[in-house]
């Protein structure tokens, strides 16, 4: 049987189209996936993310278990609420995960980890704490409201608790408040401004139905897709994954390498490849007609080759794009197979688009 959220009965209400995604009942579209992507660029959207976890790390050592277990370096927070993003990797390189990292205080430490992966995550966090002493706590009492677009802060700030609303108000990028189990994020998952929400299941109903009655949009996970598409934000599963390695990702920008003695979990085995990765991580446009999709075949004028990881129709852009890994080495004009024909495509650095701007 599927896992319902908190806000199952809301997505049926409003007559949501239901799919299975990691085992949880999510709504992929209300009325429209396209409205609802333009209700993000334009003005403001809101997606259950109920079915992604929270987990809370306690613990004298917290911060000392974190520098060893991710691949970026949380002794960058030093201030009470930020944030990171990093890659949670394997001995061998592999990304077991991508997650957001949250700084409470020195003993209390949050991870938002993938619904797909929570139980992985979990057995991995867990195992690797026990040597630093840490508890690690699945918060699954709680649940997660990402509410986004360019009218999103100011939506949601009315309906916060009192206490919360002035430190909202005055969050800055990857940084979060909290007020009793009222936890704010100003983060996202669309290129938009914007926030995510961690609270009590009742709160999250109560809050998902006021921001309905002051006309937010709900979202499915489908406009969720090519939003973060065209943002350029990697799908875990599709981009990268446990056979994959964050250099061949676009995500080397996440690796702390310094200070050289830090020992992180997977270091050894990628550190060889900085600088070095036989494949690259690049963003596709594409100039004939038809869509890209995932695991399409890509070549190149020198010989060298490729493949789509994520792919769709850009509803900003009314174009189709990509993200795909491809030879280090690949040069000169770049074609995708697409149903049997090969069609022109022109390699660009993602983002393709954030804060409603075209960037490609």
């Amino acid at each position: 049987m599927l896992k319902q959220t908190a806000l199952h009965a809301e997505h049926v209400r409003l007559g949501a189209k239901l799919v299975d995604f990691a085992g949880w009942d999510m709504p992929i579209q209300y009325q429209s996936q396209l409205d609802e992507h333009h209700a993000v660029r334009q003005a403001a959207g809101m997606f259950d993310v109920a079915h992604m976890a929270a987990v809370d790390l306690h613990g004298a050592r917290t911060r000392e278990f974190l520098r060893h277990l991710l691949a970026n370096d949380v002794a960058k927070l030093t201030q009470p609420g930020k944030a990171l993003y990093s890659c949670m990797l394997r001995e061998d390189g592999g990304v077991l995960d991508d997650l957001i990292c949250y700084f409470l205080d020195e003993s209390w430490f949050r991870l938002v980890v993938n619904a797909g992966t929570t139980d992985k995550d979990l057995a991995w966090i867990r195992q690797q704490a026990r040597a630093f002493g840490v508890e690690v706590r699945h918060r699954d009492d709680l649940g997660i409201l990402a509410v986004q677009g360019p009218q999103a802060r100011g939506q949601v700030v009315p309906r916060l608790p009192q206490a919360l609303r002035v430190p909202a108000e005055a969050l800055v990028n990857f940084q979060a408040a909290h007020d009793g189990e009222w936890f704010i994020a100003r983060t996202g998952y669309t290129g938009e401004d914007g926030f995510e929400l961690i609270l009590p299941h009742a709160d999250l109903v109560a809050l998902w139905q006021g921001l309905l009655a002051d006309g937010v949009k709900p979202c499915g996970l489908g406009a969720r897709d090519t939003l973060r598409l065209e943002a350029g934000m990697n799908l875990y599963g599709q981009d990268m994954d446990e056979a994959t390695q964050p250099l061949e990702s676009g995500l080397g920008w996440t690796i702390a390498w310094e200070p050289k003695d830090r020992d992180f979990i997977g270091r050894t085995a990628i550190e060889p490849l900085r600088g070095a990765s036989p494949k690259k991580f690049v963003g596709l446009v594409l100039e004939g007609r038809g869509i890209v999709r995932a695991h399409m075949k890509l070549r190149f004028a020198n010989g060298a080759g490729g493949e789509t990881t994520s792919g769709g129709f850009a509803p900003t852009m009314k174009q189709s794009i990509a993200l795909a890994r491809i030879d280090a080495g690949a040069e000169g004009a770049c074609e995708v197979e697409i149903r049997g024909q090969w069609v022109a495509a022109r390699l660009v650095k993602p983002p393709f688009v954030r804060h409603g701007k075209v960037l490609v």
